[in-house]
Order: C-alpha cells, then sequence, then structure tokens
C-alpha cells in the first residue's frame, strides 16, 4: 500500500509538472518571452527542485523549444545572421563560463540559498527589462522616423559582444534572459531593428547559446531528464497553441501581468515573507498601473488622440497624479480596457 501510494503522489506530481511546462510554454508563445523567468522559479517555489537542477533542466527543455521558434523565422527570413554570429561569439563561451563560475560554488544547502538570491535579482531584472521593452516597443514616433530595417544596418562588433557576454553569462547561471534582457539590450543599441527581425535573430543566437549552457551543465551533472522530460510534454504544445492565440491576445493585459508574476517570483525567492509579499505586490500594481497607462498615453501622437476623439492631456494627468495617491488603478483600468482600444482603432481606421 505504502508503496502504491508513493507511485500515485510520483504521477501526480509529474503531471502537475506538465501542467506548468504547459502554462509556461504558452506564455512564451503568447509573448515571446519568460520560459526561464518563470519555469525555473515554478519548479523552485512550487516543487521544491534544487536550484541547480531546476536551472540546467529548464536550459534543457529551453534547447528543445528555441528551434521550433527559429524554424518560424528562419523560414520567413526575419534573421539577421551576421548580428547573431557576433552575439554568439560572446554569448556561447560566456554561458559555458558560468556555469563553471556556478558549479565552483559547491552544492551544499548554503549555495543552493545563494542561487535563490541569485534567481530573485535576475527576475527583478527581467521583469525591468520587460517594462523597457514594452516601452520602447510602444513608441510610434520614433519608429515613423527610423527608416525600415533591411538586414543590413551597420554592426556595432564590440557592443554586441559585451551584450552577448552579459547575457550568456547570466544564461549559465539563472538560464534566465536569454529572451527578455537579451532582446531589450539589442533593442536600444540597433532601434532600426523591426520587432520581427529581433526575436527572429534572438531565437538563432540563443540555441548555441543555451546548448553551450546545457552542456557545461551536463559536464556537471545536474540535468534530471525525468523532469525536462515532463516539462517538455506539455510546452512544446504550449508554445504552439501560445503562438496561434498570439495575434488574438490583449497584449496590453498580458505583458504588465508576466511583470507582476516575475516580481513575484523574485521577491519568494529573496525570502520576502508572506505579507510583505502581499503588500508589495498591492503596491506595484496600484502605482505601476496608472504610471504605466499615463506613460503610454504621453507617447502616442496628437493625431490618434483627435482621431479617437479623445483628450491626451486629461489621461496623462489624471492617471500620473493619481499613481501616487493609490487610487488611479480604476483610471488605468479603463484606460486600458476602452481608451486604448479606441486609439488603437482609430490608427487601424485612418491606416
Amino acid at each position: 500500500m505504502g508503496a502504491s501510494r508513493g507511485q500515485d503522489e510520483g504521477v501526480h506530481l509529474d503531471l502537475l509538472k506538465v501542467l506548468a511546462g504547459a502554462i509556461v510554454g504558452f506564455t512564451v508563445g503568447l509573448t515571446g518571452m519568460g520560459g526561464g523567468a518563470l519555469m525555473t522559479p515554478i519548479l523552485v517555489l512550487l516543487f521544491g527542485v534544487n536550484p541547480g537542477t531546476a536551472v540546467s533542466s529548464d536550459l534543457l527543455a529551453s534547447l528543445f523549444m528555441k528551434p521550433i521558434g527559429a524554424s518560424v523565422h528562419l523560414r520567413q527570413g526575419t534573421v539577421n545572421w551576421r548580428l547573431a554570429g557576433w552575439l554568439a561569439v560572446g554569448s556561447v563561451p560566456a554561458a559555458f563560463m558560468g556555469v563553471f563560475v556556478l558549479n565552483s560554488f559547491g552544492t551544499g544547502p548554503t549555495v543552493a540559498n545563494d542561487i535563490k538570491t541569485l534567481l530573485g535579482w535576475a527576475l527583478i531584472v527581467a521583469a525591468i527589462s520587460l517594462v523597457a521593452k514594452s516601452y520602447v516597443d510602444s513608441r510610434p514616433q520614433r519608429r515613423q522616423r527610423q527608416p525600415p530595417d533591411d538586414g543590413a544596418l551597420p554592426l556595432k562588433r564590440v557592443a554586441t559582444i559585451l551584450i552577448g557576454l552579459a547575457g550568456g553569462f547570466i544564461v549559465g547561471m539563472t538560464s534566465v534572459g536569454s529572451g527578455s534582457l537579451m532582446m531589450v539590450m539589442l533593442l536600444l543599441l540597433y532601434p532600426r531593428l523591426t520587432s520581427k527581425r529581433l526575436v527572429g535573430t534572438d531565437l538563432v543566437q540563443a540555441i548555441p547559446l543555451v546548448a553551450a549552457a546545457t552542456l557545461s551543465h551536463a559536464i556537471f551533472g545536474h540535468i534530471d531528464l525525468g523532469l525536462t522530460g515532463s516539462i517538455l510534454i506539455g510546452s512544446i504544445p504550449g508554445v504552439y497553441v501560445g503562438a496561434h492565440v498570439s495575434s488574438r491576445a490583449p497584449d496590453s493585459i498580458i505583458r504588465p501581468a508576466l511583470v507582476v508574476i516575475l516580481f513575484a517570483s523574485a521577491l519568494k525567492l529573496l525570502n520576502v515573507g508572506n505579507t510583505a509579499l502581499g503588500e508589495g505586490l498591492l503596491l506595484i500594481v496600484l502605482v505601476g498601473a496608472p504610471l504605466w497607462g499615463a506613460t503610454d498615453a504621453s507617447i502616442r501622437p496628437t493625431g490618434e488622440w483627435e482621431a479617437a476623439g479623445e483628450r491626451r492631456t486629461t489621461w496623462v494627468t489624471a492617471q500620473a497624479v493619481a499613481a501616487p495617491f493609490l487610487v488611479g488603478f480604476p483610471l488605468a483600468g479603463y484606460y486600458a480596457l476602452v481608451v486604448r482600444r479606441r486609439l488603437n482603432r482609430a490608427v487601424l481606421a485612418s491606416g
């Protein structure tokens, strides 16, 4: 009876891991980022997996998922091969070295706690990167001034290699950053790079990056093949479904929700208590939502507001003033669900 109960619990736990993989895969397909940033803390916080094993198993799962997304961009021709190559020059050896540095710390409980702390700070960086990317992506005036990217933009080799080095080292140690962090750095360095080419280039360069990190983890024996299999069973169909839903998904809701989840995971990994965690997340939502709304409203061109029959000054001022007094969330919700949609419809109608 005891053995049977243990087997049932093991099967139940594996099914939960498959479900977690499906949820994370769906999110990745929906938003194009967040895989390592979500999967690793889920394994550590919800399933009690050793942080080192969680990082390595998530990297191995990513090694199977990255080519799926990259193949789509390869068929569409949205990959800047020169940029991907120079990124790999920095990211591949840095990822291998990151795992080596991680392993040099040892495998005791103190080291596991140190890895959790490192993961927590990496998730905070990833969340901030998501916010930065959303801000840069939503600057239509800047995009209109920039000539279209024809795939032959001038390369900044040294800066690109440095981005690869920084991103690769972080990925090797935490499995976080191959999507969120590196994409933001690339977007800031190459503002002419279109979104599709940015995603395609990042996915292609991430294949050798993740391969190097996975190989290094395999050498040190951290990988749990059973855990990786459970993740893949759920995540591969999740990525496929999420990619198909992405064209109809309300990005203005999904991205902020992902940021909140990342911050929550980060604070938990940093051993913040449940009460403080709840208060911190509530503060982030109450202040962050209206600040996001005010920022989004301020960077939209005057023509959109005139076409929609709305006043930009009203929505920028109302949300910005209400944010520090913690009463701006209803305004932000109305702006995101009603006003922002009117603005988007006005753009489509005029275009």
